[in-house]
């Protein structure tokens, strides 16, 4: 059954379903590739605290309609609001964006998020903070804050603090792209299970009727398999000894030859469009420490860090460069 019907001809953002102890959460904007609007992110942190509570519900499953799982923050919408003098509307977003990562993290039911397309900044907020995460052939994962001048806020220093070695620092870094295989063999995916296979891994757990994550990992490893990383991954790339430097600088540096590796050009043909990709070496930096202090920190802290931080770093300046650079392309 269906919820969250339009009524005024107007398709819902955020589409329900049930299925006997199971509810089905489908974020619905295909267009703008479920970029999380502010409508959005209230109905997830409704729905979810609601679910909590509710004890005919056992598992949550989060999906997207689409190419795209979530590929962020509608920042294009919150900079309108801001650059025109509605600062209280874009500080009500990102704290409710937060406090629905910070519940993610420490949710008491199973939930599984179904990665079957793009998930980038704030999708990974909603998704990576999960106890499940399942990836597939079309998962692209990214952190792109960095080339925006900001840092990977929702709380990601929690989870790319845990990656191997430093490859979380290094993935916020370089706004590398992940495969879902690369999503797997890092840790950001506990299972990868093919497309083609996911209707048949969904009728499974529509059956389920307990919260116990046993049962449901269970499931979900029955569909799930083991996949080659490509010859050109990022993660065997990766130098962990090298990436492990000990200063903000060297990082940089490092960071900044990646970067070029991955793009095929000269470093000469590049360096003035990395200075635009790396924008604010601030905002970097601000990921290198927050990285760094938050490997033994609670979801808590790294979400109040990541609240505190994008109020002072996101000034006008940042607001209106968001709106020139994404333009129209996410209303």
């Amino acid at each position: 059954m269906a919820s969250n019907q339009p009524s005024d001809g107007v398709d819902p953002q955020v589409l329900i379903e049930e299925k006997s102890y199971v509810k089905i959460i489908t974020m619905n904007r295909p267009r703008q590739l479920n970029a999380l609007s502010a409508n959005m992110v209230s109905q997830l942190l409704k729905s979810f605290i609601a679910y909590e509570e509710d004890a005919n519900v056992k598992l949550v499953i989060l999906k997207g309609k689409g190419r795209a799982f979530c590929a962020g923050g509608d920042v294009s919408a919150v900079a309108n609001d801001v650059t025109n003098g509605h600062w209280k509307f874009g500080a009500n977003f990102f704290r409710k964006e937060f406090t629905l990562n910070y519940i993610l993290a420490t949710y008491p039911k199973s939930q599984v998020s179904i990665l079957n397309g793009i998930v980038m900044g704030g999708g990974a907020g909603v998704s990576i903070h999960g106890k499940f995460r399942v990836a597939t052939e079309n998962s692209v994962f990214a952190m792109p804050e960095t080339a925006l001048g900001l840092f990977p806020d929702i709380g990601a220093s929690y989870f790319l603090s845990r990656l191997p070695g430093f490859f979380g620092e290094f993935v916020g870094l370089t706004g590398a792209r992940l495969d879902g295989a690369e999503m797997l063999a890092c840790g950001l995916a506990t299972h990868f299970v093919s497309s083609s296979t996911l209707p048949l891994l969904e009728e499974a757990l529509f059956k389920v009727d307990t919260s116990d994550p046993v049962v449901v990992n269970s499931i979900i490893e029955k569909f799930s398999q083991r996949v080659p990383l490509k010859q050109r991954s990022a993660f065997l790339r990766f130098n962990q000894k090298l990436f492990g430097g000990p200063t903000s600088k060297s990082k940089l540096k490092l960071a900044h030859f990646e970067w070029i590796v991955s793009t095929g050009a000269s470093p000469k043909d590049q360096s003035k469009k990395f200075c635009m990709h790396l924008s604010e070496k601030a905002g970097c930096k601000v990921l290198i420490s927050a990285s760094s202090e938050s490997s033994e920190c609670a979801a808590m802290s790294c979400e109040e860090k990541s609240a505190k931080i994008s109020l002072r770093v996101a000034g006008p300046y940042w607001w209106t460069r968001i709106k020139i650079q994404s333009g129209s392309r996410l209303n």
